[in-house]
């Protein structure tokens, strides 16, 4: 009989299993002061409530999740607040935060994006991503190569190769130095590998808020990561599937997906942003106790919870209004080539 080993037991060695602190439960949602539009219709934030309600009890497991969205004035408000503050294993969407403090040490000027790493054998991993299909390796490759990789496909090798260039204790500390109280990855023995670690919904949407204001990098690291996370071929599984290629375009996210004695994980965070380029929506779905562990695609309860929330989410944003206009950030069009 094969063993199965997850996803975060293939990225470090070594390590004792973390425990993950429990913080008092939050609200379910937040408050239903808006549950109707002017022309008393069911709001734009209420929809996004009722169907969070309808898809977490149809898909079942543990969600801890958060939404927060702006509103006709141009506040930033709360749609979702379920246990947002409880510390959880973040899987994959932990890249996020990797990520972050590789573009932070390049902002620093301690690091380039055009670096190049050796990309040995003895480094690659499986699970998910691109590397591991190569079967032969030492290539030399860019530090935005290798970002864009674990970003754009969530390939694990990727994660050693941050490693390589940020331990995973300075990953920490920088994490720590922007405002971050829960999110860090996991060190084991070898200091430049490490488990993804934890975070919460709430922070996740801080990171994510913040990145897409341009407050947490340089308007330059910032809009490196946002175009890799908006490329529409990124994942389509989740909260995008439902949506055109222009639409697709207008949501960064970052999936993560694992399992552990408790059952599978699917999370999924990121930003919707409206027509005019500005961030509108954050979101933050961690469900874990799932069912289904083996089932990594489209089928799976929890993922087609995400794309019918997906759909609410974006649609929601069409009614807001009035806003402050924002720097507009563009992503590259997409044009199938045939041959060449």
């Amino acid at each position: 009989m094969t063993k199965r080993i997850s996803r975060r037991a293939a990225i470090g060695f070594g390590a004792a299993a973390v425990t993950v602190a429990a913080t008092p439960s939050g609200a379910v949602a937040a408050p239903d002061d808006d549950a109707t539009a002017a022309n008393g219709r069911v709001s734009p934030r209420e929809s996004i409530r009722r169907t969070y309600r309808q898809q977490k009890a149809r898909a079942g497991g543990v969600w801890r999740s958060h939404v927060a969205m702006l509103d006709a004035t141009g506040a930033l408000r709360t749609v979702i607040a379920d246990d947002a503050d409880r510390v959880t294993h973040g899987y994959s969407v932990q890249k996020l935060a990797v990520a972050v403090a590789v573009m932070d040490k390049i902002d620093r000027g301690e690091l380039r994006l055009d670096q190049r790493l050796d990309l040995s054998a003895d480094i690659i991993l499986g699970g998910s991503g691109i590397y591991f299909l190569q079967t032969v390796w030492g290539d030399e490759v860019t530090v935005a190569n290798f970002l864009t990789a674990m970003l754009l496909v969530s390939d694990n090798t990727a994660v050693r190769m941050c490693g390589r260039v940020v331990p995973a204790l300075e990953i920490n500390e920088i994490l720590a130095a922007k405002g971050f109280t829960h999110t860090r990855v996991e060190p084991v023995a070898n200091p430049n590998r490490f488990f993804l670690g934890v975070t919460t919904p709430r922070e996740t949407h801080d990171l994510l808020w913040r990145l897409a204001n341009k407050t947490l990098l340089s308007t330059r690291s910032s809009d490196f990561l946002l175009g890799v996370l908006r490329w529409i071929n990124g994942y389509h599984d989740g909260v995008r599937r439902d949506m055109s290629s222009a639409e697709r375009s207008r949501v960064a996210t970052k999936y993560g997906a694992d399992f552990d004695a408790s059952g599978a994980a699917r999370h999924e965070a990121g930003v919707i942003f409206d027509a005019t380029g500005a961030p509108t929506l954050t979101y933050a779905f961690f469900a874990d106790s799932l069912g289904d562990l083996d089932n990594y695609g489209g089928t799976h309860p929890a993922v087609r919870a995400h794309a019918t929330l997906g759909r609410t989410m974006f649609d929601a944003i069409g009614p807001t209004t009035n806003r402050t206009p924002r720097a507009r950030h563009t992503v590259p069009q997409f044009h199938p080539v045939n041959g060449g």
